[in-house]
Order: C-alpha cells, then structure tokens, then sequence
C-alpha cells in the first residue's frame, strides 16, 4: 500500500510530469484533452465523481449519435433505419482509470455501443398490410406558402408509428415551426384559423390528423378547436395547434402498433391509418370533407418572418 501511494503520488507530482494528458479520441478526432488531477482532489489523489461526471456527460453529449428509423418514401419502397451510438460509461470508466493510475500520456478511443432504431423495415413491412382509417381535407395549392407549410409537416408526422400504450403528439413529433426548419409565413390564411406567424397552414395537417385518428378510434388525450369554424374541415372537426400553446395528443390503446401515412400535394391533405393483420378495433363515424376549397383571406395580424410560432 506504502509502495503504491507513492507511485500515487508520483504520478501526480507536476515537477516530474511533464506530458501526462488524456486524449479523447471518436473516429481519430480529439474531442477532449485533460490533464491527470483535472478530475481528483487538490491533496490526495483519488478520483473526484462530480468533476467527473460532469466531463463524462459532456462527452457523452458529443458522442451520442442517435438512431434513425425506418421510413417509407415517396415512391412507397421502404428505407432502413440507422444505428445509432451512445457513451459506454462502464467501459469507459475503466480507460481512464487505467490512464489514471499509470504513468503519462495516453489516447483513448471513446467506448460506444449501438442504439437501434425503434422503428425498423420489417416492423414497417408488417404494418402496411390493413388501413384501419383514411381522412382527406383540400387547401387551395395556388397559395404557395400555405401549401408549402402544409406539406413539410405532412411529411415531420409521415412513417410515424405509434406503438400499444404509446401517446403521440403533434408539437413534440413536429418540432417548433421556425423559418430554420424552412417553414414560411403565410400572409394569406383561411378564414377562422389563428394567425400562426411562421408555419401558417400547420392547423390542417393537425385536423387531418384528428378526423383519421378519431375515425379509427383511437383514444383522443388533447384537441382544442379554433375560436371560429374554419372551412377545411366540417364544424367541430379542426384540431389548432401552435408552438408552446395548444397541442393535438391521442393514445393508441391498441394491442397492435399504428402506422401514419400523411401526404399533402395537387391540392389535398390526406392521412391514412395502417396497422398489422390482427388488430381488432373500432371505428367511429366521422363526418367527410367534400373537395370545396376553403375561403381564405389576408392574414389580419402579420407578422415578420423571423417570428417563432
């Protein structure tokens, strides 16, 4: 034990080190560099775990590479999902202790295991075989902006799966309407929906949701109507949506998982409800949208481009 403390305390010693830093390697690339006593305390040279912990969740913030699901695209061919990679900490743990305790510098490549994707081709394959719902709404495609609105987050909820239990909502999968994600603000809107800003046309994508949702009976958690009767869909049949305010939620108390098609192109909005072979459920009556565009107006309330929603 006496021997060892030396070494101990040899190791830590800075008038006789002089190179005894760490290099944090991914994929050859140094991501960090430290020093022997950046992570020990000031008198004895024994790991601190809070200065430690720290740097790791760092690392770890660095490294994660997260995993990307399955889809399907536009041409209806399924495309694989990707690993993703996440920080081995135990692994880890045990490089740096050997760094550590030995005797100058060292390198170490970070540890990383595999995080799989949660949706992968063959879970897709099987759950395209039953349409348990479809729902359609119309938009008038001469308005640019609103069309293009309305197709990018058509496409943030396509491929989505819900699995038994699970709860989707439309902000959290969507994401924040925002000009960097390339949404635009729509000075033209239709009349009754809330001016949005930025992502203007959102609400109907929204409503298409909830009619097909609603019509394949899944359990509805959160649905707010706008103020006013918009007219892409029926009264009492929209779902308004807006970054950090209302949101659309529903539960799929299925025992099977749910998959979204949504498409937007030519003029409609459609979503489509698809499941596996065995699911047993109960659809409800929902009434249809006839193909009549919906009167639209000015926006009353502009706002500049760079405004979030």
């Amino acid at each position: 034990m006496a021997y060892l403390l030396l070494i101990l305390l040899q190791n830590h010693d800075g008038d006789k080190v002089i190179n005894d830093k760490l290099s944090v390697t991914q994929e050859g690339k140094i991501i960090s560099t430290i020093n022997r006593n950046a992570h020990t305390f000031p008198v004895f040279p024994l790991l601190d775990i809070d200065k430690y912990d720290k740097w790791v969740n760092e690392l770890d913030r660095k490294t994660y590479r997260e995993a990307t699901n399955a889809r399907i695209n536009n041409n209806e061919q399924i495309v694989s999902g990707q690993n993703g990679f996440k920080l081995n900490r135990i692994e880890f743990l045990k490089r740096y202790y050997e760094y550590l305790y030995g005797i100058g510098p060292a390198s170490v490549e970070v540890p990383m295991y595999p995080v799989y994707p949660e949706v992968d081709a063959e879970l897709l394959a099987s759950l395209r075989s039953k349409q348990i719902s479809n729902y359609v709404t119309y938009y008038n495609s001469s308005n640019k902006d609103r069309s293009h609105n309305i197709a990018l987050a058509a496409k943030a909820i396509n491929s989505t799966v819900i699995f038994p239990g699970e709860t989707f909502s439309f902000n959290q999968v969507v994401g924040i309407r925002t000009t960097g994600k390339g949404y635009r603000r729509a000075s033209v809107i239709v009349r009754g929906e809330l001016s949005e800003g930025v992502g203007g046309g959102i609400c109907q994508v929204s409503s298409t949701l909830f009619n097909a949702v609603d019509r394949a009976g899944l359990n509805i958690l959160k649905r707010y109507s706008h103020s006013r009767h918009v007219t892409y869909v029926p009264p009492g049949r929209d779902a308004t949506v807006s970054w950090g305010g209302p949101d659309f939620v529903f539960k799929n108390a299925y025992n099977q998982p749910i998959l979204i098609r949504a498409f937007a192109g030519g003029g409609s909005m459609s979503v489509t409800l698809f499941s596996s072979d065995v699911i047993e459920f109960s659809s409800r009556k929902v009434p249809s949208m006839s193909n009549r565009l919906p009167e639209e107006i000015n926006d009353p309330s502009p706002k500049p481009a760079n405004v979030k929603e």
